[in-house]
Parts: C-alpha cells; sequence; structure tokens
C-alpha cells in the first residue's frame, strides 16, 4: 500500500515534470528552435488595410506567417514540426492562417506568387474536407494531441472550421471558381450543428450557442477559438448574404457579450472557462491575442463591449506585477492540469 509519503513524493515528481515540460515549450517560444511552435510565434496585430464589410485583407496581418520557411509538402502547404512520435503533420488552422498570410500580401503588393501560394492552400483544404462519424464535412487533425485528454486522430475543431471558411470565402470571392464557394458552403454545416451532431457548436442551460475549438466534454470555451471562427461565420455571410448567417453570427456575437466578464481575472485574461478549480490564464500571446481580436471584433460588430475589454486587458499588460503573476499562475495550472 503506497503511503501518504510515497503519494508525497510521486506528486511532488509528476509536478516537476509537468514544468519541465512547461519550461521547454516557454524555451521554444522565445528561444530559436524550429518546430511547431515557430508557425504560431508571432506579434498579433490588426491590419489597417483590412475591410469588414467586404472581403478584403484579413483582419489581422499575420506577417510573420507569411515569412513561414517550412517545412512544406511539395505542394507549398505547410507541414509543423511537433517533433517525437508525431512528427511533421498537416495542420488545417496553419493552413488556412498561412493562406490568409499570403491573401494579405498579395492584396497589398499585387503580386502574383502571393496569391498563388493563397490558391495553394485553399485547394488543399478542399481536397482534405472530410466527412466525420456523423456525416459532416470537417478539417481533421490526423495525430494525436494532449488537451485536457488525448484527442485521438482524427479530431476537428472549430477554429479550423472557421479560419477556412474565411480563405475559402476570399478565393471564391476574388476567382468567382465555384469550388471554393461549394467547400465553404460544406465546411460551414459545421457551424450550424451540435456537438452530439457532428458540428462545432455547444448549447448552455441558457440556450446561447459556443463555437468549440476542441470538441471535449465538458466543453471549455475557449476564447481565441471563437473569436477567430466567429469571423468565418461573418465572412461566409459577406460571401453569401445570407439572413439566416446573419442570425447566428448574431447569436454567436451575444453569447459573448453575456460572458465575456467570466474572461476576466481581475488582473490578466482566461484562456478559457473549463469550471476547473484552478483557472486556465492566457500566456503573454493569447493575451495579446485577445486584445487584438476584441478590437477586431468590436470594428466588425459595432459593439463597444468588445473594445471595452480589449482596453482593460491592455491595461492589464502594462503591470509588470500582473505579468508576473500571471506566468507564475499559468505554470501551475499546467504543471496540475498537464
Amino acid at each position: 500500500m503506497r503511503t501518504s509519503e510515497d503519494m508525497a513524493q510521486a506528486d511532488g515528481t509528476m509536478i516537476k515534470e509537468r514544468m519541465g515540460y512547461y519550461k521547454r515549450i516557454s524555451q521554444a517560444y522565445i528561444g530559436g528552435r524550429v518546430s511547431h511552435i515557430t508557425f504560431w510565434r508571432e506579434r498579433p496585430a490588426e491590419n489597417p488595410n483590412c475591410s469588414y464589410d467586404t472581403l478584403g485583407e484579413y483582419y489581422m496581418t499575420f506577417e510573420d506567417k507569411a515569412r513561414y520557411e517550412g517545412p512544406f509538402d511539395g505542394g507549398g502547404v505547410p507541414l509543423l514540426d511537433y517533433r517525437g512520435k508525431i512528427g511533421k503533420q498537416y495542420n488545417p488552422i496553419a493552413t488556412a492562417q498561412y493562406g490568409l498570410a499570403n491573401w494579405n500580401k498579395y492584396k497589398s503588393t499585387g503580386d502574383e506568387g502571393y496569391i498563388e501560394k493563397a490558391m495553394r492552400q485553399a485547394d488543399w483544404l478542399i481536397e482534405n474536407l472530410a466527412e466525420n462519424q456523423y456525416g459532416v464535412p470537417v478539417w481533421n487533425h490526423n495525430f494525436d494531441w494532449e488537451y485536457r485528454e488525448m484527442l485521438r486522430a482524427p479530431w476537428y475543431s472549430g477554429l479550423a472550421q472557421g479560419n477556412g471558411i474565411s480563405l475559402l470565402a476570399r478565393m471564391a470571392d476574388e476567382t468567382g471558381e465555384e469550388k471554393y464557394r461549394q467547400a465553404a458552403e460544406k465546411a460551414y454545416l459545421s457551424m450550424t450543428l451540435t456537438m452530439d451532431k457532428g458540428g462545432v457548436i455547444y448549447m448552455d442551460e441558457y440556450g446561447n450557442p459556443w463555437i468549440e475549438e476542441v470538441i471535449v466534454n465538458p466543453p471549455t470555451h475557449i476564447l481565441n477559438g471563437f473569436l477567430w471562427a466567429l469571423w468565418g461565420v461573418w465572412d461566409f455571410y459577406l460571401l453569401t448574404e445570407r439572413s439566416e448567417v446573419k442570425l447566428d453570427f448574431d447569436r454567436f456575437v451575444n453569447t459573448l457579450v453575456k460572458n465575456l466578464q467570466h474572461y476576466d481575472a481581475g488582473y490578466w485574461s482566461l484562456y478559457e472557462l473549463a469550471g476547473l478549480r484552478l483557472k486556465m490564464l492566457a500566456s503573454s500571446f493569447y493575451h495579446s491575442l485577445h486584445c487584438v481580436q476584441l478590437r477586431v471584433t468590436a470594428a466588425i460588430t459595432g459593439n463597444n463591449i468588445f473594445l471595452e475589454y480589449a482596453e482593460r486587458w491592455e491595461g492589464y499588460s502594462g503591470s509588470s506585477i500582473n505579468r508576473s503573476r500571471a506566468l507564475v499562475e499559468k505554470a501551475l495550472f499546467k504543471a496540475v492540469h498537464y
């Protein structure tokens, strides 16, 4: 029988291992090692040249993503190196964002080389849109990934659906090619169905719809994923001008308006709302991303509550005490829960 001393020692070892994992991830963000994190590591920035009511440049610059140096497959689609057993993998979110990054470069420079890159990503999305077990078209991640529990391949994401739609909508609008519109139509179905029916929507007890970045039960309501996916709904509305899509968009916005307060820790923003005793604070990167996303969402919706929270959270970032506290509590959460 394990003694209390044995259990305490085991718990201490587990925490040290988790802290070591978190330290390695942190070093990857600030160091020079090439890994999957290299693609995501950038300074979040609003795009001053975007249009909020037409399918022009995307709402964020993705400037660093446009400069991604690989690895790529033979068709120019990014492969992210997760190292270890996972190795190099396609990630549909990265594919869509790389496409959007090159779309922005094309619109700002007129260089046809950039739209060719963007179209390669859109074509990959068309080719890899596959029906899940419920018959709903989704973009799968074909590798296992740990998030609160082990996500077993293939798994799909509301964030991937939203980002993919944003790229396909722009390609459809720019080229007039029906294949892009049809793929966006298929991908949008997931935004209308709840998780138990193969979609990416969770309906809470108050009838509020949430777009879930990760399909787990109970849901975790990841904020950045919801906001990025929300822009995909808006872009699909700009493409189709359908009243029912606008109604979907308004319902999602209403969910956020009602619940933004719950993402506010009083000194930092939360990454998710998982209902755990320890709350998962956003990393510095995701906290900055939240602020940018909220500013964009305020511009799209005309609702100043998003701007108010963006300014409040930007104020939190200006305090070294808040930054240090957030870093420590984030590390503690990782140590306990991952």
